[in-house]
C-alpha cells in the first residue's frame, strides 16, 4: 500500500504519494528521512527549466554552501523496511532498489519523484527529484545512456501549481526552503479529493 506525504516550501506545499508496495526499500528510506525531520530545512539545490527540480541534501540547509547537492544520511545510519534493518553504507547510501530481479519498471514521468546517485552502484541517498517532462532516458531499464535513476513516487493532486511552487526561482536572499515534512494518513488522499 503507497503511503503519503506533504512538504511544506516557503513558497508552497506538495503532496507525495510514496510507492512503499512497489519500492520498498527507496520508499522506507524516504519515510524514515520524513519521520526523522531529516529534510526539514533543507533548500532546494538544482532547478533545471524543463527537466527537474532537486532538493533532499542536508548540506542544503546553508543555500549558499559549495557542499550543497553533496550530502546525505549519516553514514552506516540504519532503518526499518519490512522489519528488516538496513543499514546505510560509509557514505550514507542505500542498496540500489533496481538491481533486484522483477523490480517494477517505474518511469521518469512527469510529476515522478526519483531517487539522485552519482552514478555509482547504491550511491542514493537522501536526494530526489521531481521530473517536470518525461525524462525516460534516465530510467534504470533504458540503456539509451547510463544514467539510472528509479522512481519511488508522484506528486498527487493539483500536480501542476504544486511543480511550479517548487520551481520558482526567488531572489537569492529567499531560495526555496523545505520547511517541513510529514507523513499524512492513508485517508487523507481519499480526503483530498472531495469538494463541497
Amino acid at each position: 500500500m503507497s503511503q503519503f506525504a506533504e512538504f511544506k516550501f516557503n513558497v508552497g506545499t506538495i503532496k507525495i504519494e510514496v510507492f512503499s508496495d512497489k519500492m520498498p526499500i527507496t520508499s522506507a528510506n524516504f519515510v524514515d528521512l520524513v519521520n526523522t525531520g531529516f529534510y526539514n530545512g533543507v533548500h532546494v539545490h538544482r532547478t533545471i527549466p524543463n527537466f527537474m527540480v532537486q532538493f533532499g541534501c542536508p548540506n542544503a540547509k546553508d543555500p549558499r554552501s559549495g557542499k550543497a547537492g553533496t550530502g546525505g544520511p549519516a553514514p552506516g545510519s540504519s532503518y526499518t523496511c519490512n522489519g528488516q534493518t538496513i543499514k546505510r553504507n560509509a557514505g550514507g547510501s542505500i542498496p540500489d532498489e533496481f538491481r533486484n530481479p522483477g523490480c517494477p519498471k517505474l518511469s521518469n514521468e512527469p510529476f515522478s519523484l526519483s531517487m539522485a546517485n552519482t552514478g555509482q552502484p547504491d550511491s542514493g541517498g537522501s536526494q530526489f527529484f521531481i521530473n517536470t517532462v518525461h525524462n525516460s532516458f534516465l530510467d534504470f531499464f533504458d540503456k539509451s545512456t547510463p544514467s539510472q535513476h528509479p522512481s519511488s513516487a508522484k506528486l498527487w493532486r493539483d500536480r501542476t501549481s504544486s511543480c511550479r511552487s517548487t520551481t520558482v526561482q526567488p531572489p537569492r536572499t529567499d531560495p526555496t526552503r523545505l520547511c517541513s515534512a510529514s507523513l499524512l494518513p492513508w485517508w487523507s488522499k481519499h480526503m483530498a479529493v472531495l469538494t463541497f
